[in-house]
């Protein structure tokens, strides 16, 4: 079996549920934010959105660096509108998803590395890196951002049962 035909369900299942939380932020709360400290909620979501796309990155590339030395660093997208965060979510769920269900094992095991300004942040095979630092990572904050929408007083999703304001 497939290292990627394993991921793949659990990939299905979050990114499904991811999207029913990002497809309920009205526009009029993209500023809000619980803390001083924390994300604005469409910060949250964007960052969120943007994950997907990592993916991709990383199941096409060996490494990334997101402030390269001499170069640009990484800035992540602006979104304007619901639909706009979306559209970012949707393309980067469908670009990852073809390039995971295209991976032999061979490559899912192979070394990926993040660096910062040319500093090797990590390194770990690339199966760990899609679980790790994609999937969980949206999971992560997939949790923050359900606490936004029940601060907000929006309805939150069932993601993995029922919840407070939805059977499923």
């Amino acid at each position: 079996m497939k290292i990627s035909d394993a991921l793949l369900p659990e990939f299905d299942q979050e990114v499904k549920t991811t999207r029913k939380c990002l497809e309920r932020i009205p526009e009029d709360k993209f500023t809000y934010k619980p803390h001083l400290k924390s994300f604005d909620m469409i910060s949250l979501a964007t960052h969120i959105a943007t994950m997907l796309g990592w993916g991709t990155t990383t199941m096409q590339a060996d490494s990334f660096d997101y402030a390269p030395e001499g170069g640009e660093p990484y800035v992540p997208p602006v979104v304007k509108t619901n639909a706009d965060l979306l559209a970012l979510f949707d393309k980067g769920a469908a670009e990852f998803r073809a390039a995971l269900a295209a991976a032999e094992n061979e490559a899912m095991m192979k070394p990926w590395s993040l660096l910062g300004g040319g500093k090797v942040m990590f390194t770990m095979p690339r199966a760990a890196v899609i679980r790790g630092m994609i999937f969980n990572h949206i999971v992560h904050h997939r949790g923050q951002l359900s606490v936004y929408l029940r601060m907000c007083d929006i309805p939150v999703p069932a993601l993995y049962g029922p919840s407070a304001d939805e059977a499923n």
